[in-house]
């Protein structure tokens, strides 16, 4: 469990999914939700950079690869629960939105939440890693080789 009182993993799947989601479709679906819950600021919508880590091969040891642009916000909704979040580049609205859902999350909202946004977001997110998996099988190489009679 995290503070929250939600499974971490749960909660890092949710974030994870909004992160990710296209700030289009994301808005789309809070708008479809007709939800406007009242809130206060922790920390509003800022844009920074953070340090981008690797290792060769996943195992050798780390190196900076770059810098990439985030925005992040966190909110209290008036009920007392609160939501972070991180996005990537310079959206300042995803990151509002996303910190709000991820604070409704942890209300009595959060199957509503569930069915109206955060489903569709996955079924979406399914369908481009489908399209990406397809369009590289479309180049993959087979090699193989032919076995020489023995002299």
């Amino acid at each position: 469990m995290d503070g929250t009182g939600q499974p971490a993993d749960e909660r890092r799947d949710w974030m994870g999914l909004l992160a990710r989601a296209e700030a289009r479709a994301l808005d789309r679906l809070w708008r479809g939700l007709e939800l406007a819950p009242g809130f206060a600021w922790l920390r509003p919508p800022e844009t920074g950079t953070v340090m981008l880590r690797g290792r060769a091969g996943a195992v050798g040891a780390p190196f900076n690869l770059g810098e990439m642009t985030v925005t992040r916000a966190s909110l209290r909704l008036d009920c007392g629960a609160v939501g972070h979040a991180w996005v990537q580049g310079r959206d300042r609205s995803k990151a509002r939105i996303a910190a709000t859902v991820d604070a409704l999350m942890q209300t009595e909202a959060a199957e509503t939440i569930r069915a109206g946004l955060l489903a569709p977001l996955q079924q979406a997110e399914a369908g481009r890693r489908a399209a990406r998996a397809a369009t590289a099988a479309g180049t993959q190489v087979e090699f193989f080789t032919m076995v020489r009679g023995e002299e």
